[in-house]
């Protein structure tokens, strides 16, 4: 496995964490969406696919991830 798949897929492993943002289902539906579409980015420049194809796939499925999160699914605790 090449070093660029594998730090590609953590990458979007991370962001995965962050699709759920917002606390209504539009705001975590957008969040989720530009988080999406620049892992999706990201992956498809590295394995080839294209940067603009992996954004796409990235983006419809970070929206979605983010559409059907509920805000209280994840604490990360009291803001600083």
């Amino acid at each position: 496995m090449s070093r660029k798949l594998v730090a590609s897929l953590v990458l979007v492993s991370s962001f995965i964490g962050l699709a759920g943002c917002g606390y209504s289902p539009g705001e975590r539906a957008l969040s989720g969406g530009a988080i999406g579409a620049g892992a999706g980015a990201i992956v498809g420049g590295a394995t080839g696919l294209g940067a603009g194809t992996g954004a796409l796939l990235g983006g419809a499925a970070g929206a979605l991830t983010g559409a059907a999160t509920n805000p209280n699914q994840v604490n990360l605790g009291p803001a600083p």
